[in-house]
């Protein structure tokens, strides 16, 4: 019988979690191969400083209040995510391509070892997906009334290849968080080793973005302003909601593919995404 978090038994332990955080330097050791290979996630401590991650929260801003005047709703086919910032403004909570609309955050990601994470996806060819997916996306959760962005449900990255008519392909989404974000206030919770699942248990191992229960299984990190994070596409992971509100709730991170396959650039012309139509279901 499946168990009350998941099902096609995954009640069964997943894998030892040895929680540890690295520093990146000017290529990936092998110890870091083999962390990420056994767990599908790793951290990286002080990927930026304090300084540049208040001027890109900085940067972000300016685009936000930008198309906030123009009420812009889509960028390349991909909607825009809106709520209320503490103080009952609006504000943009999922705001994507990001990197198209600041010389910053575009010249950020031609940082050389941004480059070297490719490394994770060996023997496959990676490469930032600056113009693909959703480029450069930044998640602004906070916790309160009129928020629509406060957590988001277990699941892999890995279905929305299915829905555009491709074979799922390896990647890996790295994150570069903004905020101070220690477990105790919610954040990123994955299940340690389940990228190396069937693809039957990779789609349907829980009920993607609508399962928000934690699980005895998962992982938590203790996270500080200018860390990085990398997962496996593969993996399940979600995103806790905060038990603080307003202010102290406030959560900042910014997330770039890096993809395989052939290259399929987006436009001011593109289509929606089908898989776009349920997006109201992730924060339920």
């Amino acid at each position: 019988m499946p168990s009350n978090h998941c099902s096609l038994n995954m009640k069964k332990p997943i894998i030892k979690f040895e929680y540890k955080t690295f520093t990146l330097g000017s290529e990936i050791t092998q110890e870091q191969k083999d962390y990420f290979k056994k767990y599908g996630v790793i951290q990286f401590k002080n990927f930026i400083d304090p300084h540049t991650a208040l001027i890109f929260i900085d940067e972000l801003a300016k685009i936000e209040s930008k198309w906030l005047e123009e009420r812009v709703q889509k960028i390349n086919g991909i909607p825009l995510k809106f709520g209320k910032d503490p103080e009952g403004k609006d504000m943009i909570q999922r705001m994507c391509f990001t990197n198209k609309y600041s010389t910053v955050l575009q010249e950020f990601l031609q940082d050389p070892r941004l480059s070297i994470l490719t490394e994770f996806l060996a023997p496959y060819d990676g490469r930032i997906s600056e113009d693909e997916k959703d480029g450069l996306v930044f998640n602004h959760y906070v916790n309160q009334p009129n928020s629509k962005f406060t957590q988001m449900g277990w699941h892999t990255d890995s279905p929305r290849d299915l829905f555009l008519g491709q074979k799922i392909l390896p990647m890996l989404n790295v994150g570069i968080h903004l905020d101070h974000c220690p477990s105790s206030n919610g954040g990123l919770r994955v299940l340690p080793g389940t990228q190396n699942q069937s693809v039957l248990k990779l789609l349907f191992g829980k009920k993607q973005f609508i399962d928000h229960r934690s699980d005895p299984r998962e992982a938590a990190f203790e996270i500080e302003r200018g860390d990085l994070t990398i997962h496996d596409g593969r993996l399940w992971h979600r995103v806790e909601v905060s038990p603080n509100f307003g202010e102290k709730s406030r959560r900042r991170v910014m997330y770039v593919p890096i993809i395989t396959g052939k290259f399929k650039p987006k436009s001011s012309t593109s289509k929606t995404p089908f898989y776009h139509r349920f997006a109201k279901v992730v924060n339920k």
